[in-house]
């Protein structure tokens, strides 16, 4: 356990560089609430930054924690907190706007320049034993919803967000391009939005198998083949074209694959990040009118997450394939970096180590 005064977190100083190290316990202020993390995942944004430094514009220029799909218990609140008390469990959603401004009056506060995000340079993350947060942006669990759920939340907001933005609904036909943790949330979300037949692509086997086993209908290894020939196999297993496709991988061969794919009249949403310049068949997508729509995280997902989780609609729990201490924190994030299971979890209250 945590020596009184001690708050052990998993810090990236740079790139490469990975440690885990004792930082002070922060004191909430107004409208704050001090947490006892439970649950943390590891993601893989969370692996790029330790290889790499950096995401895009966003770099690491001074030590950072890491950790942003989190689940713990309010030790104390801060002036002004009332819906909180000591002992909540609660899911932490990691994006907290820092001023009203015009994408928080739409209802949009995501797109907002100005957002605190957990292990996003320059805020700290929440993979440590202590942390504090804004009390709005932590949403009490019910007793049938574990921490390790209440931590999935985070992805699972992102499909959500991206199955809405892409109009998933009764009947609709899918095809879902990567089958990691997001293209896993995303085959669960689309199901239970009412999509008859949801197809996904990916290079893994073990990882399609899971795919099977959260829901998706059809599953296709792709090799070597060509963008169209993949969009091909896709069509043709389907028995037509999807009206929906959903990128989770950021991959310009898989881009120009769901372009080709879906239905004429169709959306395509990108969720996974790649290069900032990738090239498409944009020309294809016009002449055939298929909207291709972005998402940025996710807003407003929280309460329906929990309300789905609690009436069991949705199991993210076959997600879960790896759990490792805190103090094991370093072994953890090398098993993600080789691609071993679908999501690492860290157990950071030394007192309770189950789900």
């Amino acid at each position: 356990m945590a020596a009184p005064g001690q708050n052990l977190a998993v810090v990236v100083h740079r790139a490469g560089d990975l440690r885990l190290e004792n930082r002070p316990i922060p004191e909430p202020g107004p409208n704050e609430v001090l947490l006892r993390m439970h649950s943390v995942g590891i993601c893989g944004s969370d692996v790029h930054y330790w290889q790499h430094g950096r995401i895009g514009s966003f770099v690491v220029r001074s030590p950072m924690v890491l950790g942003h799909e989190a689940a713990g218990t309010v030790l104390r609140v801060g002036p002004g907190v009332t819906h909180l008390k000591p002992g909540d469990r609660v899911a932490i959603e990691p994006g907290v706007p820092r001023e009203m401004d015009e994408f928080c009056k739409s209802g949009r506060y995501n797109l907002s320049p100005s957002i605190f995000f957990c292990a996003t340079p320059p805020d700290d993350g929440n993979l440590c034993h202590y942390y504090k947060h804004n009390a709005s942006y932590c949403y009490k669990l019910p007793d049938n919803v574990t921490f390790e759920e209440g931590a999935l939340i985070e992805p699972l907001s992102v499909g959500i967000h991206a199955c809405r933005r892409a109009g998933v609904t009764l009947g609709s036909k899918v095809f879902v391009s990567g089958s990691g943790p997001i293209g896993l949330v995303t085959v669960l979300v689309a199901k239970m939005m009412g999509a008859a037949t949801v197809v996904v692509t990916d290079l893994s086997a073990p990882r399609l198998q899971k795919a099977k086993e959260v829901g998706a209908d059809i599953t296709i290894q792709v090799t070597k083949e060509s963008s169209q020939e993949v969009a091909s196999r896709v069509e043709a297993l389907l028995g037509c074209k999807p009206e929906i496709t959903v990128e989770c991988t950021g991959v310009e061969a898989c881009i120009q694959a769901g372009i080709y794919a879906t239905r004429s009249g169709g959306t395509l949403v990108l969720v996974g990040l790649g290069a900032e310049l990738v090239t498409v068949p944009m020309v294809n997508a016009a002449a055939r009118e298929v909207d291709i729509r972005g998402i940025f995280r996710y807003c407003n997902t929280w309460p329906m997450a929990i309300a789905l989780l609690a009436s069991k609609r949705i199991d993210v729990r076959p997600l879960v394939t790896h759990r490792f201490p805190l103090e094991r924190a370093l072994e953890a994030f090398e098993t993600t970096r080789r691609g071993e299971g679908v999501k690492v979890m860290l157990k950071c209250d030394p007192t309770d180590q189950n789900p």
